[in-house]
């Protein structure tokens, strides 16, 4: 998240996150937490992404509503598989979970 400020600087400071790869061959996750301009709701950000992963983001954002482990995105092309499981918002507090292939997604 630290990085994002230098190519999106107008995000800089207003991120943070953490990217834990997992004891397993392939396979990781990464957390991003963020606080936005206003109070939004789960549904609000659940319906953000799913918009993004059919729309804009195809093929580059996948969203799943699925109970996913680490063998599910095994050889997944998609950069990033969104878990919708695992969104938490607070009023402007969220937190999202995407996973993805570290040996075989392209970001």
């Amino acid at each position: 998240a630290k990085a994002i400020g230098l190519v999106l600087p107008n995000l800089d400071g207003r991120l943070s996150g953490d990217s834990i790869r997992v004891p397993v061959p392939v396979g990781s996750i990464v957390e991003l937490n963020t606080t936005v301009a206003r109070d939004v709701t789960r549904e609000d950000v659940l319906a953000a992404y799913r918009a993004a992963a059919e729309g804009p983001l195809v093929g580059i954002l996948e969203y799943s509503d699925d109970a996913l482990v680490s063998s599910d995105i095994t050889g997944n092309p998609a950069s990033a598989i969104f878990d919708s499981a695992l969104t938490r918002v607070d009023g402007r507090h969220i937190k999202v979970v995407a996973w993805y292939d570290n040996e075989w997604g392209f970001s």
